[in-house]
């Protein structure tokens, strides 16, 4: 008798053993699990986002930019487009930190294009229906794509998108920051520039906020949270910017690598980026990259199980930015 009861006990045992691992899997694949434990426990975190340098870790305010340039970690590279990941971390202020630290590595992805090797341009589906940023890789043949705009409630892009040399939707007054294509140039910052750039509007979205013009980041990303935006918050941001060289550069969160404004503007100072605005992010932010052996596909959290509370839902956004080589 103790040994059938034995046998129940560790066959029952590894059941639990194997549910566990199936909806840590089906939490891993559809939610990004990992990374949003990582999100749930520093969330609140008062300690600074740190870089793994040569040296040892740093604050993104004390690392160099020749340290911060020797940690970037390339994963691909190809003639115009180079990703690279950068590892980080906050310090663990309690039990529960120590041991999401312990189990899940964090992240940034910095991704550099030059628009000489690819061209940029906006992405949606007819009547702004919701997709993916995989969706848009794969059905236009990019090597990039990007969630762009803020969107409303209803689904519909917040703020004015350009297409093609034409507006397909309406502005909102209180967005400052932009991305547009002149003269098949991209450009990423605040609206200012929209006059300083001589020339029509051939693609673009309007964002919120802009956070940097000529290596300065503007002071209102530390101030109090508004209605719209909450520059302390720690959360999935994305940053996209231009270096003087026209160069484009996005500094993303990837798994775990949460942070606020002030943390990816001064990571993007330090990249040499000379104007920078931010594109949608927390649950929104997701990116794919077109690699040599497929592609990878980052998202905040679950882009296709319709399963559950509305909060479970499908995050779908309807702009994307694309980018595709030249046709040569």
């Amino acid at each position: 008798m103790p040994s059938r009861r034995t046998g129940c006990l560790k066959l029952l045992f590894w059941f639990t053993v194997f549910d566990a691992v199936v909806l840590f899997t089906i939490g891993q694949v559809y939610y990004n699990l990992d990374s949003n434990l990582h999100l749930w426990a520093f969330q609140d975190s008062a300690a600074p986002l740190e870089v793994r340098t040569k040296r040892g870790w740093r604050t993104v305010n004390e690392v160099t930019m020749a340290e911060l340039g020797e940690a970037l970690v390339e994963e691909h590279v190809t003639d115009g487009l180079r990703w690279c990941s950068l590892p980080v971390r906050r310090r663990s202020d309690n039990p529960v930190q120590g041991v999401i630290s312990s189990l899940f590595s964090a992240e940034m992805n910095i991704v550099t294009i030059s628009p000489r090797q690819y061209a940029f341009s906006t992405s949606f589906l007819p009547a702004f229906i919701g997709t993916t940023a995989q969706e848009r890789l794969h059905q236009e043949g990019l090597d990039f794509s990007i969630v762009a705009n803020f969107r409303e409630p209803n689904g519909k892009p917040l703020g004015w998108v350009y297409h093609q040399g034409q507006q397909v939707n309406r502005p909102f007054p209180v967005w400052t920051g932009v991305f547009f294509v002149k003269g098949g140039q991209p450009y990423f910052g605040p609206k200012s520039l929209l006059d300083e750039v001589p020339g029509a509007i051939e693609e673009g979205t309007q964002g919120y906020p802009s956070v940097m013009k000529n290596h300065t980041v503007f002071s209102y990303v530390d101030l109090a949270p508004d209605k719209f935006f909450d520059g302390k918050k720690i959360t999935y941001r994305s940053l996209a910017g231009t270096r003087r060289d026209g160069t484009a550069v996005f500094v993303l969160s990837g798994d775990g690598g949460v942070c606020n404004v002030s943390e990816v503007a001064e990571l993007a100072k330090k990249l040499d980026v000379q104007h920078a605005t931010l594109l949608d992010g927390g649950r929104a932010l997701q990116y794919s990259i077109r690699h040599a052996w497929g592609s990878y596909h980052f998202h905040a959290f679950n882009t296709q199980l319709i399963l559950g509370p509305k909060w479970m839902r499908p995050q779908k956004s309807p702009v994307y930015i694309a980018v595709k080589p030249r046709a040569s």
